[in-house]
C-alpha cells in the first residue's frame, strides 16, 4: 500500500458502483402472493393450550412445591410471552414454583445481563409471564459423551432446580440437516450449555455432525438432569402458532422427529427453485439464528455440512437489521452485497462471538457496502451474466421468515401466472428510487 492510500471503511458511494458495472436496465417488478392453507391455533386459546401442555410432562417427578426451571431462548417465536406465561400458570397451577432462564447459548453478547435483554426484547420479562428470570453464564458440567469426550454443560441455575422444562419451536435448523434439528433437543444441548456448551458443541460439530451429535447429549441430559419434558411449537408458513404440546422425556426424541417432519411440510419457503438476484429488506436473529433462514435462501452458514439442495440463488442483497437482533449480524457472510444502514446498526462483535462460538467465522465477514439500494441492484445485475430485463429472475421479499407476498421480475409474474399457488396482486411496472438512490416502494411484508 502507497504512503498515501487510505483503508476503505465505509460504503462504496454510488458513483463508484455505477461507474465499475455501466448502465444497467433493470426488470419491471409486479407482486405476487403465495397461497396457503393453514389452521392456527387461535390465539384467545394459546394461553389455555400451553398451561394443559404441563400435564402431559412427567410432573411425577417434581417433588411437592419444587423449583422448575422453564427454558426460553432468543429466537422470534410467535405469541412467546403468551406461551411462556401459559406454561409458568400451568406450573403453578399444580403447586410448583417456576422461574425463566435464558437458554440460547452465546446470544446476548455472551454475558447474563445481554441474554436477559434478548428476552425482554421478546417480551419475555417478570411482568408479562409472572415469574422471576434467573440469568447466568455460569455451567455445571453434566458429564462427557462416551466416545469422543466432548464436555457436557448446563445453565447452573437450572441445573440446581427440581426440574428443566425448555420451550421451543421445532423447525429444519440453518446449520445442518438430521432426524432432530432446531428444536427441545438443540435447547438443552446448546441454549442450555450457555456459551461454553455452544462452544463445546460446534467445536465437536465441525469432525462429529450435528445430526449425530445433539441425539446424543440431549439423551444424557436427559438421562442426568431433571428434563420432565418440553413443551414444542410448530409454526405454519403465516408463523402463527399451528402446534402446542407437551413432549414427556420417554418420547423425547422420536416425537421431535415427528413434529420436524410436519415443520419441513409447512414452512414457508420461496416460490421459485432458481434466482439471479434476491433482495432481502432484513435479517435478523428474531427471524433465524443464523440471521437469514438457509432453508429459504440456499446457502448455509456452517462449512462443514453440505449446502441445502434448493434454491440457487446467485446474489443476494441485504438491506436492514431488526432491532431485536442488538447488532448481532450473523448473516452477513452468507450476503453477497449488504446496504449501509444495516452495518450502521452492526455491533460486528456480538457477530464474531456468535460465529467464533459456531466454529463458523465466515458467517461475520462483512460483504461489499452499497451506498444506496440502486448501488445494490445494479452491483447484483451487472454479475449475473447477460440477461435482458424480461429474463432476468428476481424476487424481493420482507425476510426469509415473512414470504407470502414479494416483489418479483416480470418473467417470474408470467411464471406465476400459470400456477395454482401463486396469485399475481400487481402487475409489473418500473423500480422506482427516490432522490437518495433508495426504494420508494414499502417492503413487501407491508404492501
Amino acid at each position: 500500500m502507497s504512503d498515501s492510500a487510505e483503508p476503505v471503511v465505509g460504503p462504496i458511494p454510488e458513483e463508484t458502483i455505477l461507474t465499475a458495472c455501466g448502465e444497467q436496465d433493470f426488470p419491471k417488478m409486479g407482486v405476487i402472493e403465495q397461497l396457503w392453507d393453514t389452521d392456527p391455533i387461535p390465539r384467545d386459546e394459546i394461553e389455555s393450550q400451553a398451561a394443559a401442555a404441563v400435564s402431559d410432562l412427567a410432573l411425577d417427578r417434581i417433588p411437592e412445591g419444587g423449583e422448575v426451571a422453564v427454558g426460553v431462548g432468543s429466537r422470534g417465536i410467535a405469541n412467546l410471552p403468551i406461551i411462556v406465561r401459559g406454561v409458568v400458570s400451568g406450573l403453578s397451577d399444580h403447586g410448583f414454583q417456576p422461574f425463566v432462564f435464558p437458554a440460547m447459548g452465546s446470544h446476548g453478547g455472551a454475558t447474563a445481563e445481554g441474554q436477559r435483554g434478548k428476552l425482554d426484547a421478546l417480551g419475555v420479562n417478570e411482568d408479562t409471564v409472572g415469574c422471576e428470570i434467573r440469568a447466568t453464564m455460569e455451567v455445571t458440567e453434566v458429564g462427557k459423551t462416551p466416545e469422543r469426550g466432548v464436555s457436557v454443560v448446563a445453565d447452573a441455575n437450572a441445573a440446581a432446580a427440581d426440574a428443566i422444562i425448555p420451550i421451543n419451536r421445532v423447525k429444519p435448523h440453518t446449520d445442518f440437516s438430521g432426524k432432530v434439528e432446531s428444536g427441545l433437543s438443540k435447547m438443552l444441548v446448546i441454549g442450555m450449555g450457555k456459551q461454553r456448551g455452544a462452544k463445546f458443541a460446534h467445536e465437536g460439530a465441525v469432525n462429529w455432525s450435528f445430526r449425530e451429535m445433539i441425539p446424543q447429549i440431549a439423551s444424557l441430559h436427559l438421562e442426568n438432569l431433571p428434563v420432565v419434558g418440553g413443551v414444542a411449537l410448530v409454526e405454519d408458513q403465516h408463523d402463527d402458532t399451528a402446534v402446542l404440546e407437551g413432549v414427556p422425556p420417554s418420547g423425547f426424541l422420536k416425537r421431535e422427529a415427528e413434529l420436524l417432519e410436519l415443520a419441513y411440510d409447512i414452512m414457508p419457503t420461496l416460490p421459485f427453485e432458481e434466482l439471479d438476484v434476491l433482495v432481502v429488506d432484513q435479517m435478523g436473529k428474531d427471524i433465524s439464528g443464523s440471521g437469514m433462514d438457509t432453508n429459504v435462501i440456499g446457502r448455509r452458514g456452517f462449512g462443514f455440512e453440505p449446502e441445502p439442495e434448493s434454491p440457487d440463488v446467485k446474489r443476494i442483497f441485504v438491506r436492514s437489521l431488526t432491532a431485536p437482533s442488538h447488532g448481532n449480524a450473523t448473516a452477513l457472510g452468507m450476503a453477497d452485497f449488504v446496504h449501509q444502514d444495516l452495518i450502521a446498526d452492526t455491533e460486528l462483535y456480538k457477530a464474531v462471538i456468535n460465529t467464533i462460538t459456531a466454529s463458523a467465522p465466515h458467517g461475520a465477514r462483512v460483504p461489499p457496502i452499497m451506498e444506496t439500494d440502486r448501488a445494490g441492484l445494479v452491483a447484483c445485475v451487472s454479475t449475473v451474466g447477460i440477461l435482458a430485463p424480461d429474463e432476468i429472475r428476481v424476487a424481493r421479499v420482507t425476510d426469509t421468515m415473512r414470504l407470502q407476498r414479494l416483489y418479483v421480475s416480470e418473467a417470474l409474474v408470467e411464471e406465476a401466472r400459470d400456477r395454482e399457488d401463486l396469485r399475481v396482486v400487481e402487475e409489473p411496472k418500473p423500480i422506482e428510487f427516490d432522490d437518495e438512490g433508495q426504494f420508494t416502494a414499502p417492503t413487501p411484508g407491508m404492501h
